[in-house]
């Protein structure tokens, strides 16, 4: 019922107040659309939030051998002179 009447709306704002078949058309035209591609939108958005936290996790939770450890080049180092 709410779609039907958004699309109505948003049928009437984009065709206008004289053309009434031409916005009833593109209002259910618009709500079809919504009906459609929003659930999927919304999972994706889910699917992509869970990845980044899954994958933030795992980078956090990373264990390295102890001689994987980065060390600085001896070009950096300062000698004794």
């Amino acid at each position: 019922m709410i779609g039907k009447l958004f699309g109505a709306w948003l049928g009437e704002k984009v065709a206008g107040k004289n053309e009434r078949a031409k916005g009833a058309i593109l209002g259910y035209g618009a709500a079809a659309l919504a009906r459609r591609s929003v659930p999927t939108l919304a999972a994706l958005a889910l699917g992509g939030w869970a990845f980044k936290r899954w994958r933030s996790k795992r980078r956090a939770d990373a264990a390295y051998p102890a001689e994987a450890t980065p060390r600085v080049p001896a070009s950096e180092t300062s000698s004794p002179s």
